[in-house]
Formats: C-alpha cells, structure tokens, sequence
C-alpha cells in the first residue's frame, strides 16, 4: 500500500522524466523560489485585508549561495479560513461575499462546453463580434496556423471598427507572461506585433514578469527554465458582456486534443468590467510591448526586476485590491438598491395584479466569486476559500477535484485527510475515503483542473470551482492566478456541472499500488532523493 507521499513523488517521475499526459511543460521543468508574505484576514460581515511590509531579499555575491532558494523552498504558509457560517441567505457559501464581489445572474447565462474544439470556434466568434472590446488573459499565444487564426480575427474585427468610425471603439487588451512569450525566435510577441504596428491606438500587449526573477538569477537560469521562478497563469477570455472562464491557453493543443474545462458567462457587464479591471491593473505593472519589439513600463511605474522589488510589490498590490474591493463595494450597492426596488415592486404588484410582473428582472439562481491568487503580492484569497470549502465540507458530501498533476500542496493534502466528506480526485490514492484516477485517452492530454461540490444526499453539485490554479504549490505560492467559484441552486445547471465532470472521470481508471508496480512506473533512486527538494516548484 502507497502513502499520498509515495504517489506524489511518482507523480513528480512522470512529471520530471517527460512521461506524464496530463503535465504543463513549461511549468514542470527545474525548481523556483518563492517568496513570503504575511497573509490577507478576513472576518465574516467584514473585509480586512492586511498587507505588511514585504520583506527585503538579501543576496550574497556567490553564485552559489545566490541559487541557494532554488534547492531550499519556504515553509508553506497554512492560512486561518474566514468564517463559514452564514446564518441568512440564499445559499450556504454567501461567506465568500466577504471577500470578494458577489455577481448575481440567472443561470440561463451560464453556458459549460465539453471540447478544445468547441472552446476554439467560440473564441472566433466572440472575436469577429466584439463591438467594444476583446480581453484575453493568457499563459501565452502558441505559433502555429490556428493560433495565427485568431490573430487574423482580431486583425478583421479592427479593421471594421477602423472603418466604421473616425474614433473608433473596439478595443483590444492582451496580457501574457513575458518569460513563456518570449521563448524562442517565433513566440507570442512576434504573433501579436502586426496588430500593434496597425492599430497602435486600439491594441495593448502587456507582458508580465515576475518581481522573483532578477539580478544573477536572471543572468544564470536559462531559457524554458527561467519560467519556474514565476508566471502570470490567469486564463480569461472576454468579448463585449461575454466572459469564458478556463485553464486552456492560446495554443493549438488547447483547440484540438488537450481536455482543459470552459465556461462561457453570457449577456454579465459587471463579471465583464470586474475581469477586465483585473486585466488593466495587472497590464498597468506589466512591461508593454513596443512595435518594435523592444518593452517597456510605464511612465512612474517601478520595474519589475531592475527597480525595488519591494515598492513593486506593493504597487502590485495595492492595483489589484483596489479593483477586488471597487468592485465589492458596487456589488454590495447594486444588492441593496435591488432588494429596495424589489420590494417596492412587490408591493405595486399587489396593488395593480400581475400586469407589471414582465418587465421585473428575474431573481438571481446563480451567484459568481472572482477568486484571486498572487501570493508574490500578498493576495491569497483564492487559497483561503479553497481550504475553507475543504476544511468545512460535511459527512457524506462529495467532492470531485481535477488537477492537470498530482502535487497537491501539504495544506490542501492534510485538509482532504481530515474532513469528513468523500473525495474522487483524478489520479488517485488509497486512502479510504480518497479515490484518485488517471486520466487516459488516447492521443489526448489532460489539463482540466477544478472542484465539484456535491451536498450530503443530493446526486448534483452545486458549487464548482473554475479557472487556472492547479492546487499545487506554484498555483498557490509563485504564479499569478484566478478562477471563479459558481455557485447555483438551478437544476438544469447543476445538471450540466454533474454532466461536466462525468464526462472527464468516464476517461480514467482507478489507480491503485498494482499501477507503480507495473515497469514503466519504477521510481529511480535519484528521482527518490531529488523530490523533497523539487516537489514545491511544479
């Protein structure tokens, strides 16, 4: 019988060695090193978020001693959960609104799709019908003939809001990682520099890169490897008052045989303008893309890796919280003028019949949570909701969990184990109430991350978590990331949630010790004592 321990660690093989299908590459190769931060509070009925001063790094002049973090990671911080509780309400998980921005909408704008395929032609569609504008949020643009597709639509989609107007309205905004754009000769920056050179007044590229790559360490790390140290991961893909949510990049794989999850979020102006923010606030401490092909900051911002890395992180973070708590503070306005009007509406129908019901906006059946990770900043809220919902789920609750490896952190691990409630994770353990199975189809690759919550004696779930975090150590401690928690009490979308992931476990098998005994499974003793050491960077 393998401990959780054992199985990660040949998870980490499979991983290390190129063997795994369902592995990020880019992320999978070769350690980073982390940073520590004091964690946000939260209170139940009230925000506080607290940021300290980030500590300042002091380097030695060996090169050794400077590679030092990248063999040594920080101690996991396990951060206390808000309170869970919520004695009113609709639904159980309103606790959440205590942190970020609660968005109401009927679930009949809430659309799951089921394929790369299906996810690719959406995103053509959106783009050849944007009118305002076009967000995208992207680990980064792949080079091939569909990903030159795209950049195609967005050229047509310019061209005519180009010539329709004098001024025209069509703006496009691009945010990608710096390091993971910048590989090779042919990458993201060289797809994207024609739409620059075109439109200079209508298109935006913002690359980030990441305040823990700097000085010797820039100079040391080569290539590919340099990615370990810290990404932008956030996957958002926005048209108008349309929203996908997704873990997929913009790459062929991801349009053609890599299983990844995607929900579209019809007709919501205000998830549209919250992500779109987002994107702006973390574009405004990015290096911008030059039509030339050289980069640049801003005018006054600190520069990621040559500036202070101190007075850039709290730049950083005081951009992102601002829009986290703008936003709040509209929606908490929004649900109080909404509740009025709801009642003075309900009293008119009283008076007068039935006669005005039509022109009354539905109630809300599903509720939307932005939940943001950039632990390089100080912003953790998406890891406290996490282990709020592992920690808080119930005996005989039921909760599925995907992730593209199987690296859970020690919190999320020790969470899992000491709750009551019954977890099917893909790719798995022997443990008693922890079933994980292996994705296998063939000619695919897995990527599908995410939580389904199903509540003691109901057979649908009704909340899932969507986005880019893999629950690992670098989703949670060294990348930028952000998903959102859908929460719903309509049948026929709980239905399609219960359908989405049917649809991915139906692809797996149960693994069992038998599995790492079978030869192509073998942990080699360098592998054996090279995990504790790596296993925090993947």
């Amino acid at each position: 019988m393998f401990s959780i321990p054992d199985l990660v660690l040949m998870n980490l093989l499979e991983v290390w060695e190129g063997r795994s299908c369902y592995c990020e590459p880019f992320r999978c190769i070769g350690p980073a090193c982390g940073s520590s931060f004091t964690s946000l509070e939260a209170v139940c009925g009230k925000q506080r978020l607290c940021h300290t001063e980030l500590p300042h790094l002091s380097f030695h002049r060996s090169s050794w001693l400077l590679l030092a973090p990248l063999l040594t990671p920080p101690v996991p911080v396990v951060t206390a959960p808000p309170c869970s509780l919520c004695p009113e309400g609709a639904h159980r998980f309103q606790w959440i609104r205590n942190l970020v921005p609660e968005f109401g909408i009927s679930s009949s704008h809430v659309k799951v799709l089921s394929s790369p395929a299906e996810f690719y032609e959406l995103l053509k569609v959106q783009i050849k019908t944007a009118k305002q504008r076009v967000v995208m949020a992207s680990l980064y643009l792949g080079t091939g003939l569909l990903e030159q597709e795209l950049v195609d639509c967005l050229e047509e989609t310019l061209e005519k809001s180009l010539q329709a107007k004098e001024s025209p309205d069509l703006r496009v905004s691009i945010l990608l990682d710096y390091t993971r754009g910048s590989r090779g000769r042919k990458n993201s920056r060289t797809m994207l520099i024609p739409l620059l050179q075109r439109f200079p007044e209508q298109v935006r590229v913002s690359l980030f890169h990441t305040p823990n790559l700097r000085g010797l360490l820039k100079l040391l790390i080569p290539e590919r490897f340099n990615e370990t140290i810290g990404l932008q991961h956030i996957k958002v893909y926005l048209f108008d008052d349309n929203v996908i949510l997704s873990g997929a990049n913009l790459s062929d794989l991801y349009f053609t045989n890599r299983q990844d999850r995607y929900v579209l979020l019809q007709d919501s102006p205000e998830i549209a303008d919250f992500f779109t923010e987002l994107v702006d606030a973390i574009g405004d401490v990015s290096l911008q893309l030059q039509q030339d092909d050289t980069v640049q900051m801003m005018e006054g911002m600190v520069h990621p890796y040559q500036g202070d890395k101190v007075a850039y992180c709290e730049i950083a973070n005081r951009r992102v919280m601002e829009v986290i708590n703008s936003a709040r503070t509209r929606q908490e306005l929004l649900h109080a003028k909404t509740f009025h009007s709801s009642q003075q509406s309900n009293s008119l129908l009283s008076q007068q019949g039935s006669q005005a019901s039509g022109d009354l906006k539905p109630e809300p059946d599903t509720w939307i949570y932005p939940l943001i990770q950039m632990k390089p900043f100080g912003i953790q809220i998406d890891e406290m909701v996490t282990e709020t919902l592992l920690t808080e789920a119930e005996r005989d609750a039921r909760i599925y969990l995907t992730t593209g490896y199987f690296n859970l952190t020690q919190a999320y691990m020790d969470l899992i184990l000491g709750t009551r409630a019954e977890y099917r994770i893909l790719l798995a353990s022997p443990e008693e109430r922890v079933q994980l199975q292996e994705y296998s189809r063939a000619g695919w690759t897995f990527h599908a991350k995410g939580l389904w919550l199903y509540l003691a004696g109901s057979n649908l779930p009704c909340l899932t978590l969507i986005g880019s975090p893999n629950f690992g150590y670098r989703s949670v401690h060294r990348d930028l990331e952000a998903q959102v928690a859908i929460v719903t009490e309509n049948k026929a979308l709980q239905q399609q949630l219960h359908q989405e992931q049917e649809q991915l476990y139906l692809c797996s098998g149960v693994v069992s010790s038998s599995t790492f005994e079978q030869p192509n499974r073998y942990v080699k003793l360098w592998v054996k004592l090279v995990t504790p050491l790596i296993k925090n960077f993947f």
